[in-house]
């Protein structure tokens, strides 16, 4: 087994219309590029009482400093930090777009991401006083900040944007095939952004939380709008992650997972369709269905038990 897996992909996006949606290359933020090795070996004793080395996923601190400011720590894979960086500040609210940074650099050495923005940040410890410490994400969010900013908005309407259950088999199909962390060594959540079955974006990380973050942050930096995408995650989709792919303008997101109540209940106020449970032929749609072009499969056949006689 290789410790050189990769735990994304996320390539520029070479299509024409994200192409021409990207900003002057000026204007975007300077980009440190720093690799760090997802995979950690280790010994381990089995329960044949036999020992083997195996990889495990290489959690590491990342303390994000704005503007010399110390504002959190992330507990990373460390698959793209500057995207995950971008990402978590754009979803927290503390920046507004991804123009008002003028760079990004991180070290590992250090564990500090260092970004700079061009005219600071107004307000940011009032912004970041308060916070609530959410399911799978240990250093809390600014949660009120991030309901406040959904007053408004508007997702795509139904007919501008669906899916079709044979598009959403076949998008399942592209990640149970998708080499991942995750098949090597477990531990991680795993994110992709797809147009219809389009593969464009995948991450893992240790949290769900930081996977949507750094596709967010590519997002972003791309310029790639989200009205006619579908967000996968392999974690449950609660209010946060509802809230996230909103902020993304993205209206159709899929869970290998479940669904909460305050995700629910969300998503069903947004306009937006939620699936979960999905793998393989398999799927629960719990909002949204006027998004939803089913094609539903035959009902399986009932087997009939017969008692057998003595003889």
């Amino acid at each position: 087994m290789s410790s050189h897996a990769r735990p994304w992909w996320l390539e520029p996006p070479a299509d024409a219309e994200a192409a021409a949606q990207a900003g002057p290359a000026s204007r975007l933020p300077q980009l440190s590029e720093a690799t760090v090795s997802p995979l950690h070996e280790i010994e381990i004793l089995d329960e044949y009482g036999e020992r083997r080395r195996i990889f495990i996923p290489l959690e590491r601190p990342l303390t994000l400093y704005v503007d010399r400011r110390e504002l959190v720590t992330l507990m990373t894979l460390g698959a793209r930090p500057e995207l995950l960086v971008l990402g978590y500040l754009l979803n927290q609210g503390i920046v507004q777009d991804v123009h008002s940074i003028a760079s990004v650099q991180v070290d590992w050495d250090v564990g500090a991401a260092a970004v700079l923005t061009r005219a600071g940040v107004t307000d940011i410890e009032a912004r970041t006083a308060h916070r609530v410490v959410t399911t799978g994400c240990g250093q809390g969010t600014v949660y009120g900040e991030l309901l406040s900013r959904l007053e408004g908005l508007a997702l795509p309407p139904p007919a501008q944007a669906r899916i079709r259950q044979s598009t959403l088999r076949a998008l399942l199909e592209v990640i149970r095939a998708q080499d991942s962390i995750h098949r090597r060594a477990g531990s991680v959540h795993g994110c992709a952004l797809f147009r219809g079955a389009e593969l464009l974006a995948f991450v893992e990380d240790v949290g769900r939380h930081n996977a949507v973050d750094t596709i967010a942050g590519w997002m972003a930096l791309h310029e790639v709008r989200g009205g006619d995408k579908v967000f996968y995650t392999t974690g449950r989709l609660t209010s946060e992650m509802v809230m996230k792919a909103a902020h993304m303008g993205i209206p159709i997101v899929v869970s290998r997972n479940g669904v909460t109540q305050m995700g629910h209940a969300l998503a069903s106020r947004l306009g937006m369709t939620l699936f979960g449970r999905a793998a393989n032929r398999h799927f629960l749609c719990y909002s949204g269905f006027e998004r939803f072009d089913a094609e539903p499969l035959p009902p399986s056949p009932t087997m009939r038990v017969v008692a057998g006689g003595d003889g």
